[in-house]
């Protein structure tokens, strides 16, 4: 091969990779996307409720989008179409049972994306009661000198933490860890999900901006029913099972989430069991009025506690 031929090469990789800091298009090796077909989704969102926003925000008058119902969000992508949010629209997904932070990405959003850089993109919001609800950090390093039009392209790279990341059937995944600490937020019990669709101008009046102040350039305007973000569907990763039921009326076990020891009083005798997700039991002994369980070598996630038959949920740290 040629000198020149293998620099043409490297230079066609290169530009395949993108110009960013964060992971490719999901053609590309590196890339975080999420094919539909995954066998790490174990449910999908049954519920979705979406608030429309204008075709065109800078409009006055402007007509609300319509294109999807509401029930097309549900389900595995691809399966139900698209619902469109307009600008700064928004939906509220919930799940058969709450996501739980486990090792890795914890759930995906998935756009419909006819390429690779064609984004319309969405801030993602989580939340354990149904009413207060925790942005995840994101970042767009898009320039913001010129505004990239209606059809206009993005580079994956220069995106982060923002759905919509990734072309049809590919999820943008999320890691509920990064959420950790957050008063308020129980990330071992989340059970909505927000989307909101960012606002892509560029224009001081419409922005919206990144968690460092930037503004977010995405197609604009999309002044048509179908116009913003197109949600899919939601991909649950770590779910709590459905077959557990919390009952710890009898017993104490503190303190939870544990780091080193855990600490359970039940008068008189009692049989302990300690479980991971898969159902694989990790300790089983006897015990009277108190036990006290080093959990220190255990990794970090959701295991649970059975107790004469009552079980809790037990999160390590």
């Amino acid at each position: 091969m040629s000198k020149y031929l293998i620099i043409l090469f490297t230079l066609c990789s290169f530009l395949g990779m993108g110009q960013g800091s964060f992971a490719p298009n999901a053609d590309t090796q590196g890339t975080t996307a999420i094919h539909k077909d995954s066998s790490v989704f174990v449910s999908w969102a049954n519920t979705c409720v979406t608030q429309r926003g204008p075709q065109d925000i800078a409009v006055s008058g402007s007509p609300l989008v319509t294109a999807g119902d509401d029930y097309m969000a549900t389900d595995k992508s691809g399966v139900n179409g698209v619902v469109s949010l307009g600008d700064g629209g928004s939906a509220i997904l919930t799940f058969a049972q709450p996501i739980y932070d486990g090792p890795g990405w914890d759930f995906a959003v998935f756009e419909n994306s006819f390429s690779n850089d064609f984004l319309e993109l969405a801030f993602v919001e989580v939340s354990s009661d149904g009413v207060n609800f925790v942005r995840f950090n994101s970042t767009s390093e898009v320039q913001t000198t010129s505004q990239v039009d209606g059809f206009g392209s993005t580079d994956p790279t220069e995106i982060n933490n923002l759905a919509g990341k990734y072309r049809a059937q590919y999820g943008t995944p999320f890691d509920l860890n990064e959420l950790s600490g957050i008063s308020g937020l129980d990330i071992q019990n989340i059970t909505h999900i927000k989307v909101v669709d960012v606002v892509g101008s560029i224009d001081e009046l419409y922005a919206t901006f990144d968690s460092f102040g930037n503004k977010i350039n995405d197609p604009y305007p999309t002044d048509f029913a179908s116009g913003g973000f197109d949600l899919d569907a939601v991909g649950v990763i770590n779910e709590i099972p459905l077959s557990l039921e919390m009952n710890t009326s009898s017993f104490k076990m503190f303190p939870n989430p544990a780091t080193e020891t855990l600490v359970i009083q039940k008068e008189g005798s009692f049989e302990v069991e300690v479980f991971n997700l898969s159902g694989m039991i990790i300790v089983t002994s006897k015990y009277q009025d108190i036990a006290v369980l080093n959990v220190s070598e255990l990794a970090r996630g959701v295991y649970f506690v059975k107790i004469d038959g009552l079980i809790q949920k037990l999160v390590v740290n």
